[in-house]
């Protein structure tokens, strides 16, 4: 069974820089200004390191 990395939007502030972004090891999740961020799935490895970093669990692995 395959997972998917989801971003629950109405659980992300949306008001600073993402800090899960920096912590993918492929580069899947990107930012502009302060939106929610947009996961690239061609590059996901859905290793769990930003759904895991996140501290206010806006994204989840399912």
């Amino acid at each position: 069974m395959e997972r998917k990395l989801k971003i629950l939007v109405d659980k992300c502030p949306q008001n600073h820089k993402c800090p899960a972004v920096q912590v993918c090891p492929v580069g899947a999740l990107s930012q502009e200004g302060f939106s929610a961020p947009k996961i690239d799935y061609d590059k996901c490895i859905q290793c769990g390191k930003c759904s895991n970093f996140c501290p206010k669990k806006a994204l989840k692995l399912e």
